[in-house]
């Protein structure tokens, strides 16, 4: 018989039976008899032409031929096994693969993932947070909110919304704060983009400090916490921190701010958009769109290129 041909009932008394390295435990779990486990091993033993398993006192064991099938059989089964299990109530629950900086997960995604389920229950989401430095044929993305210009290699990116930065710490540093002059005392935490502060202190039209004193981070949440905690003076968009302003973890002690980045939705030019991507991305666009109409949110520039 062709090896193409190998009965599927076989193979997966076999995987079963390797599992368990019992016949009597494998029919239990294939609500067969052993016989009929014994029986389907032996039928793949004589079409592979080699012998799958030692017979033992107690039990079995696996052969090298064994050892070498049994890993493939139980990726096989186990793949089947959870695309079937995606099948509910007449619905096949597709999935998207989303990487997003933690600022962005934190600060507006979460709130609304209990929307989102709502609104795509047979949609499975799947979140994988980041530093802003995303992989996304390496991760197996469909999409990655990034903050910045929108200038990325072979992908397209839909903007979001900007994310101007303003000093954050906490009340009682900020009330100390009379000037942006003051901030030269204060230990300033920076993130990965060495200009942020030099360009702050261009838009509050002070000098900046001779030298900046500080952490470095490159995470704008842990960075946050630092803050929080009275470590420093942070440099974070306003808008991912409103929770944190409001239960008076963190306080703004200027209103000045400095645009240098938005968020935006990217994906891979190569990347056939799937339904689950389409569902998702209208989701997240239809959101935002209701929001700005509340808030006006700020927007990237009108002549700033949405594709790059």
């Amino acid at each position: 018989m062709a090896k193409t041909h190998v009965p599927l009932n076989a193979l997966r008394a076999f995987e079963v039976s390797a599992r368990q390295l019992s016949l009597t435990r494998a029919g239990l779990e294939l609500r067969v008899t052993q016989a009929a486990v014994s029986h389907q091993i032996k039928s793949l033993e004589e079409i592979l032409g080699v012998r799958l398993f030692r017979r033992l006192p107690r039990g079995l064991a696996l052969t090298d031929e064994g050892q070498a099938l049994l890993p493939v059989l139980s990726e096989s089964f186990g793949r089947i096994r959870a695309t079937l299990d995606r099948f509910e109530n007449g619905h096949f629950r597709e999935v998207v693969t989303v990487g997003t900086v933690g600022t962005f997960a934190t600060g507006w995604l979460l709130d609304r993932l209990d929307a989102f389920g709502k609104a795509n229950p047979y949609l499975d989401l799947r979140l994988l947070t980041n530093n802003n430095r995303a992989d996304l044929a390496g991760e197996g993305l469909d999409y990655a909110i990034r903050y910045g210009d929108g200038s990325w290699h072979g992908t397209e990116a839909v903007p979001l919304f900007a994310a101007p930065l303003t000093p954050f710490c906490t009340p009682e540093i900020a009330a100390r704060l009379t000037a942006p002059d003051d901030l030269g005392a204060h230990m300033l935490l920076r993130s990965y983009r060495a200009d942020e502060w030099s360009r702050w202190f261009v838009a509050a039209g002070v000098p900046e400090p001779s030298r900046l004193r500080g952490l470095t981070f490159d995470s704008s949440v842990t960075m946050a916490e630092a803050a929080a905690r009275g470590v420093g003076i942070a440099l974070l968009p306003a808008r991912m921190f409103e929770t944190e302003q409001k239960s008076g973890r963190l306080a703004r002690p200027f209103d000045i701010e400095v645009e240098l980045g938005s968020y935006w939705l990217t994906s891979l030019k190569s990347r056939h958009e799937t339904p689950a991507m389409q569902a998702f991305k209208g989701w997240l666009l239809g959101q935002l769109s209701k929001e700005k109409n509340r808030r006006r949110l700020p927007s990237p520039a009108a002549d700033e290129p949405a594709i790059e």
